[in-house]
């Protein structure tokens, strides 16, 4: 139905009321500001705020998604590559990322449709740990392990890995598990080229306490509030 429809169904302003108020700039849409009456949704699915206050959320859902290599985590690509989206089926299409996936990278990606949910697990203060397994090309020694932990600048910008574990190691490539408290752009990536190393497959396996599993690339499941609550000690969650 229209955004101007759904508000009056939804008793918040009489249709004209909904109008005015929409041409205005007083209505969000999940977190947009939407000017046109005729905009469509589906209220059931959206996030809707009047004059900056919530008055109707999508019901709370959260999942696990396996994401494949080769997509982006992102809504539209102004490049024409596949999203998350594409994979994900429509019903699924207004949960939001916490955090993202580059192109090559696989494994563990979370969607939810709680923001506050969301924003705690990508605040860095909070420390929520992200674990990668990873293969570069080269020997990886302990003491690359250990200065990967202890940080390295890189334009300006100092990143570091919370712990590295060489899983297994030889001339030819290296296996690594890593785990990283604050995702920065392309970290791990960036922290194994400035130590000499190309990163080959890189793959979330955990996120806090959910992790991967057996999900298969492009498969999801549904987190419940209490596997949140357990994962991730003081994460707010909507509803509970």
């Amino acid at each position: 139905m229209t955004l101007a429809r759904a508000l009056s169904k939804l008793g918040l302003a009489s249709r004209s009321e909904a109008i005015r108020r929409i041409l205005q700039g007083d209505v969000a849409v999940n977190g947009r500001v939407v000017r046109d009456p005729g905009h469509p949704i589906v209220p059931e699915r959206n996030h809707i705020c009047l004059a900056g206050s919530v008055v109707f959320e999508a019901p709370w859902r959260t999942i696990a998604f396996h994401k494949p290599k080769g997509i982006v985590t992102t809504r539209r690509d102004p490049e024409g590559r596949p999203t998350i989206y594409d994979v994900l089926p429509p019903e699924l299409a207004r949960l939001a990322a916490v955090g993202r996936l580059d192109l090559a990278t696989t494994g563990l990606l979370l969607l939810t449709t709680d923001t506050q949910l969301a924003h705690w697990l990508t605040e860095p203060a909070h420390g929520v740990p992200r674990t990668y397994l990873v293969t570069v090309r080269g020997l990886v020694t302990p003491e690359t392990a250990a200065l990967l932990q202890r940080g390295i600048v890189t334009r300006g910008e100092r990143l570091s890995a919370e712990t590295v574990a060489i899983r297994k190691t030889s001339r030819r490539e290296s296996h690594l598990t890593l785990v990283l408290k604050e995702g920065k752009n392309r970290e791990i990536r960036r922290l194994f080229t400035s130590a000499g190393h190309e990163v080959t497959r890189l793959s979330r396996v955990a996120f806090g306490g959910i992790v991967l599993g057996r999900l298969a690339a492009g498969q999801w499941r549904d987190v419940s509030r209490d596997e949140i609550h357990e994962a991730f000690a003081g994460a707010p969650v909507r509803g509970r």
